[in-house]
C-alpha cells in the first residue's frame, strides 16, 4: 500500500468513487456526440422536455460535454470542491424528481422518468460512498477568480452571440428584438436544443448555433479550472530553511552530485518528522516536481518522501521525481512510484582520467591546440572573486547566454554571484590579449567533488574551448582538492548507444531517428557527444511518477521549469523570469 496517501475506506467506497468518475465521462461522451450526431440530439432534446427526464447532466452540446468532463476530471484528481458541487447538483436534481413522480401523477406514466431517477440517484449514492476518496484542497482564492471569470465570460460570449445571430439571421429583420436575440444566443450556449416554439422570429443556420455552443464550452472550461485549479505552491524556502538544508549537505552531501540544486530559492522544502532529511520541490502546472535524491541521512528519507507525498494529495498535485539517482529511485519506487530512465550523468573521476591512448587523440589536438594560441585559465572559488570582478562575470555570462530565456531547475543554481556560494568554483577563461572568453561554474559535491552548474562561451571565440577549461580543471585537481566532477546530463544516451550498434532493433533505430530529428532543436544528441568525449562513467538518472497517464503532463510540468516552454495564456513579459539551466 502507498504511504502517505488517503483512500476510500472499503470496496464499495474505492468502487463508489471510480463510479462517479466514469459515469461523468460517460455524461460527457454522450452530450458531445449528441451534438454532432443529429438523430441522437433530437432523441435527447425530446427526452428532456415536456414530461420527460433525463439523467443528471445529459443534455446534447458541446458546453454541456465540457462541463462534464471537466468535472470528470476534477474528481479524478480528488478536488474536494468538485465532489460538493456534482453532489449538491445531482442531489437536488433527484429530490426534485422524486418530489415530481411522487405528487404529480401524469409523469409516473414514463418508464424512463423512473430510470433518469434511478440513474442520478446511483450517482449521488456512489459519491457518498466514495466521499473518503476526495480530499484535496482548492485554493482559497477560486471562488472569487471563478466569479470574475464567469462574469466576464458571460458578458462576452453572450454578446458575440447575439451579434452572430443578428448578422446570420436568415428571417426578416424586423422579426426579433435585441433582447429575444440575445436571449437565444444565451440558450444557445447552453444547449444545442432548438426550441424554435420560444423564439418564431428568429432562424439561424447551424453552423452559427453550433459555433456559439463551442464559445461558451471555453468558458466552461475556463470557469471551471478556476474554480477547482489547485494551489499553486507553497512557500519557498525561506533562510531558516535554507541554512537547515546546508547542514544536511555538510553531513550528507558527498551522496549525491545534485544535492547543491536543492537551495534553488524557487524550491519549497519539506523535511522529515526528525529534521534528519528534506525533500526539495516546485509546484509547476498542478505537478509537485521534485529534483534528484532527497538530502540528508538515507535512513530518514522515508519520513521526508511520505511528507511530500501527502502534501502532494492534500493539493491535489501529481507528485513526480526527475533527475533521481538509481538508489534515490529505489526509495521513491518504495512509496508507489514507478520508474522511468531518463539518461544519464557523465562522472569523470580524476584519477582514471588520462590524455593518452587512440580514444584520446581527437581530445587531446583540442586541448594542446588551444593551449598553443595562447589561452589560460584562471580557477578561483566564487569567495576569493573582488564583488566589482564577479559582477563584471555575472555581466558577461548574461550576455553570452544563447537565448533570452533563462533555463534550469534540476540541474542548476541560478545565482551566479550570490554571496551564500562562495564554496562554488569558477573558471575563467582568457585569450592570448588578456580578453576573458569563456566562463564555467561549478557547485561543490561533497568535501572532494564538483557538479557543473553553468557553461558560457563568447560566441566569437573559437571552438574548444569548453574542453579546454575541463581538461585544464582535471589536469590541476590537485590544486582544488577535486577528485570527482559530474558534468552533463545527457538524455536518452542509451538510445543513441544502443541504437547504433550492430543488430539494434527496429524499435530502437525509430527512437533514435526522432532523437536525433529534435536534437535539432534541444541539442540532445550534441550533448551526449560532447560528454562522451571524456570516457566518463555513467550514472543513470531517473523520472518517477505515480501513474503512466501523468507522465505527458509531468513531462510538460518539467519543461515548463527548465524554462523551455512558457506557462500557458500569459504573454512572455509577464512570465516568471525562469532560472538558467546549463547541464
Amino acid at each position: 500500500m502507498r504511504t502517505g496517501e488517503n483512500r476510500p475506506h472499503g470496496r464499495w467506497g474505492r468502487q463508489g468513487a471510480a463510479s462517479g468518475i466514469w459515469y461523468l465521462r460517460a455524461v460527457a461522451a454522450v452530450n458531445v456526440l449528441g451534438a454532432v450526431w443529429v438523430s441522437l440530439g433530437e432523441d435527447l432534446r425530446r427526452h428532456n422536455t415536456a414530461e420527460l427526464f433525463t439523467p443528471y447532466l445529459v443534455t446534447p452540446g458541446f458546453a454541456s460535454g465540457a462541463f462534464a468532463l471537466f468535472l470528470a476530471v476534477t474528481l479524478r484528481r480528488r478536488k474536494r470542491a468538485a465532489w460538493i458541487l456534482n453532489l449538491a447538483l445531482s442531489g437536488s436534481l433527484a429530490a426534485v424528481f422524486a418530489a415530481v413522480l411522487a405528487f404529480v401523477p401524469e409523469f409516473r406514466g414514463h418508464p424512463q422518468n423512473w430510470l433518469s431517477l434511478g440513474v442520478t440517484a446511483l450517482f449521488t449514492g456512489a459519491l457518498l460512498a466514495g466521499r473518503r476518496a476526495f480530499y484535496a484542497k482548492g485554493d482559497r482564492s477560486n471562488p472569487r477568480r471563478a466569479a470574475l471569470t464567469a462574469a466576464g465570460g458571460l458578458l462576452v460570449t453572450s454578446t458575440l452571440a447575439a451579434l452572430l445571430v443578428t448578422v446570420a439571421d436568415a428571417a426578416p429583420p424586423q422579426s426579433s428584438t435585441l433582447v429575444e436575440r440575445w436571449s437565444y444566443g444565451l440558450m444557445r450556449a447552453v444547449s444545442m436544443d432548438p426550441a424554435q416554439g420560444d423564439f418564431p422570429g428568429i432562424s439561424t443556420p447551424a453552423w452559427a448555433d453550433a459555433l456559439i455552443n463551442i464559445a461558451s464550452a471555453a468558458v466552461f472550461a475556463a470557469v471551471l479550472w478556476a474554480a477547482f485549479r489547485s494551489v499553486r505552491a507553497t512557500d519557498p524556502i525561506t533562510a531558516s530553511d535554507e541554512d537547515r538544508l546546508r547542514k544536511l549537505l555538510v553531513r550528507h552531501g558527498h551522496a549525491d552530485s545534485l544535492g547543491y540544486f536543492a537551495l534553488r530559492r524557487d524550491k519549497s522544502a519539506v523535511f522529515s518528522p526528525s529534521g534528519k532529511a528534506a525533500v526539495t520541490y516546485r509546484v509547476v502546472g498542478g505537478v509537485s516536481l521534485a529534483s534528484a535524491d532527497p538530502l540528508g541521512d538515507p535512513e530518514a528519507w522515508p519520513g521526508a518522501i511520505d511528507r511530500w507525498l501527502t502534501e502532494a494529495r492534500e493539493h491535489g498535485w501529481t507528485p513526480a521525481v526527475m533527475g533521481a539517482s538509481e538508489w534515490g529511485g529505489t526509495v521513491y519506487a518504495r512509496h508507489g512510484l514507478d520508474a522511468l530512465e531518463l539518461g544519464d550523468e557523465a562522472i569523470v573521476e580524476v584519477a582514471d582520467f588520462t590524455l593518452e591512448g587512440r580514444a584520446m587523440r581527437g581530445v587531446r589536438q583540442t586541448y594542446h591546440r588551444v593551449r598553443r594560441a595562447g589561452y589560460t585559465v584562471r580557477i578561483r572559488r566564487h569567495a576569493e572573486i573582488p564583488a566589482e570582478e564577479m559582477a563584471e562575470l555575472v555581466r558577461l555570462a548574461d550576455d553570452w547566454r544563447d537565448g533570452d530565456t533563462e533555463r534550469g531547475f534540476s540541474m542548476a543554481l541560478g545565482r551566479l554571484g550570490d554571496p551564500a556560494d562562495g564554496d562554488c568554483l569558477m573558471l575563467e577563461c582568457a585569450d592570448a590579449d588578456g580578453r576573458l572568453r569563456a566562463l564555467l561554474s561549478f557547485v561543490p559535491w561533497g568535501e572532494k567533488g564538483l557538479s557543473l552548474d553553468l557553461m558560457r562561451r563568447d560566441r566569437e571565440s573559437g571552438n574548444g574551448l569548453i574542453e579546454f577549461m575541463v581538461l585544464d580543471l582535471i589536469q590541476r585537481a590537485d590544486e582544488v582538492r577535486v577528485t570527482q566532477l559530474s558534468l552533463n546530463f545527457a538524455m536518452f544516451r542509451f538510445v543513441f548507444e544502443r541504437g547504433a550498434r550492430l543488430g539494434a532493433g527496429p524499435v530502437l533505430r525509430v527512437w533514435r531517428s526522432l532523437l536525433a530529428f529534435f536534437s535539432r532543436w534541444w541539442q540532445i544528441e550534441s550533448l551526449y557527444r560532447a560528454n562522451a568525449k571524456y570516457r566518463p562513467a555513467w550514472e543513470p538518472r531517473y523520472m518517477l511518477f505515480e501513474k503512466s497517464t501523468d507522465v505527458p503532463r509531468i513531462g510538460l510540468a518539467a519543461a515548463r521549469a527548465e524554462g523551455f516552454l512558457e506557462a500557458p495564456g500569459l504573454p512572455k513579459w509577464l512570465h516568471r523570469k525562469q532560472l538558467e539551466r546549463v547541464r
